[in-house]
């Protein structure tokens, strides 16, 4: 295949996860809608956040999320030499992953009253105690993540994307149904289901149908063969690569946890607007970044068992140049209309005026480091498609050492505006560390125009956003409707109007941001009239 093929390829693959991602945003908004109109931004909601900690934590200890960055390159290599070999070799990974995972779920779960203290210092015995329900209700689900990760790793190896892009919209759907469903059956039936609890259910529920069922089912269709074997000459190799990701607990892999931790600090609420405000900043990332890194890695690391270091460049650069100057406009917009934004998810019922304001800026902090994770998300699968695992791992640990006394003794006695902005700097400097590292190691052909490109798109956006801004609050302020009508409103008018300062623009000054977009329309509608 040459380069425009795999362009093309890389393209259609990223394109779909995009989709995916953009329902799963959808959907964990919807999700979140609902959790703040129930509970608002108080000590129920706390709690459920709260109780991700240690599951998360342990998900991130056994690499589940980059099964597939490490399975990945020696399964289809080994595919290619002997296939009976390869499902020993997969079916090895498996058995011992089925094994840690249950083994430590249930040691989790044993002592979930201490750990319960010691991930929410500043919550009170009882809600400690609640807390620690929670989590044992929500433990089991790492269960099927982690061996539905190996079903999923095989997946992507045979380019088959569709079920690992639908897993996200069962799991949310599962927990929504569960929660809104579940405490008024239980209900008829005699049994007392109360807060959260039907939510924390529908964890475990969406876990086993969407991340292990599916996966499971589709690949056996396609031919999986399992059987218990233990020993196996790759899995030396396998750990050299897996345990620095096990081990070593990165500043960004850890965010979204020391955000819980410490706000647990910063007094009642902060761990609930905290986390709504990071789920709207990550939105560009999951919509621009995860779904190009995702889509990317498997032939980044097809490129370098080639050999071929130039198109493996290329390669990376097309993808941050992309990227970015989707992530910047997308970012600012966002940031400019982030009280209407906020307003229209999430305001209503528990979750009054006052919460919205209070989440605006946070969201805001939160928006700014977004191009760096933009950067993380796809410089880190270079590393991994080298084989390197140790220097992201080794750099983000040192970063997370370095950063966790300064959550304690300043950003948590700051409140929740301290913690968000020390979360943005310290991952936007591990970022700029990392990348420094590979134009040492690599030379720059990664990220050239990288600087330029992404100036061009922060010249673009920001008269926009100004704009923007300017629009939302006139309309947030002046409107005399319902407040979610008046959000609506005030973001449709914000949103049209850094478009129409934008798009000209960018046409302009920065023609390539919009391009893959405006082909990607394009080749739709040639697609269409040839079917007519």
């Amino acid at each position: 295949m040459g380069p425009l093929s795999t362009r093309h390829r890389m393209g259609a693959a990223a394109l779909l996860l995009a989709g995916s991602a953009v329902l799963s945003r959808i959907m964990g908004l919807a999700r979140d809608k609902v959790i703040s109109w129930q509970f608002g931004a108080g000590a129920e909601a706390d709690m459920y956040f709260a109780a991700f900690v240690v599951p998360d934590c342990l998900n991130y200890l056994l690499a589940g999320g980059f099964m597939s960055i490490t399975i990945i390159p020696l399964l289809a290599r080994r595919f290619q030499e002997d296939a009976a070999d390869a499902w020993r070799f997969f079916s090895c990974v498996f058995c011992w992953m089925l094994v840690a995972a249950s083994l430590l779920t249930l040691l989790c779960m044993f002592f979930a009253e201490p750990l319960a203290r010691l991930v929410a210092p500043g919550f009170t015995p009882a809600r400690c105690a609640r807390l620690a329900f929670f989590m044992r209700l929500v433990l089991p689900a790492q269960v099927f993540f982690l061996c539905g990760a190996c079903f999923t790793a095989l997946l992507y190896m045979r380019r088959q994307f569709g079920v690992p892009a639908l897993t996200p919209l069962v799991y949310n759907g599962c927990i929504i149904a569960a929660g809104l469903i579940l405490p008024a059956a239980a209900g008829a039936a005699g049994i007392s289901v109360q807060g959260m609890t039907g939510y924390c259910i529908g964890v475990t529920a969406g876990a086993a149908l969407g991340a292990f069922f599916l996966p499971w089912r589709i690949a056996a269709r396609g031919g999986l063969h399992i059987q218990p074997v233990w020993r196996h000459g790759l899995m030396g190799r396998f750990l050299f690569m897996a345990l620095p990701l096990m081990l070593g607990q990165t500043i960004v892999m850890l965010d979204e946890q020391i955000l819980r931790v410490f706000g647990s600090l910063a007094g009642e609420g902060a761990v609930s607007l905290l986390n709504y405000a990071r789920r709207i900043a990550q939105v560009p990332v999951g919509l621009v970044g995860q779904a190009a890194a995702a889509a990317a890695y498997p032939f980044l690391a097809s490129l370098i068992a080639q050999g071929d270091e130039t198109r493996f460049s290329d390669a990376l650069c097309s993808a941050l140049l992309t990227g970015l100057g989707l992530i910047i406009p997308c970012a600012l917009c966002m940031a400019a209309c982030a009280w209407p934004l906020l307003g229209a998810i999430f305001q209503g019922g528990r979750f009054g005026a006052a919460e919205t304001l209070a989440a605006v800026p946070l969201t805001r902090i939160m928006l700014a480091a977004t191009p760096f994770w933009l950067v993380y998300m796809v410089l880190v699968r270079g590393y991994y498609a080298r084989g390197d695992t140790l220097t992201p791992a080794l750099t983000g640990t040192v970063m997370t050492a370095l950063c966790l006394p300064v959550y304690y003794f300043w950003a948590a006695p700051a409140g929740a505006t301290g913690i968000a902005a020390l979360s943005g700097l310290s991952v936007s400097l591990y970022v700029i560390w990392l990348a420094g590292i590979w134009r040492r190691r690599y030379g720059r052909g990664a990220f050239g125009g990288l600087f330029r490109s992404g100036l061009r798109a922060l010249a673009c956006s920001s008269p926009g956003a100004a704009l923007a801004w300017y629009v939302c609050r006139l309309c947030m302020e002046k409107l005399s409707l319902h407040p979610v009508m008046a959000s609506c409103l005030a973001l449709a008018a914000g949103g049209i109007s850094f478009a129409l300062v934008f798009v000209p623009l960018s046409r302009f000054l920065a023609p390539t941001i919009l391009e893959p977009v405006f082909r990607r329309l394009r080749a739709t509608a040639e697609t269409n009239e040839q079917r007519s």
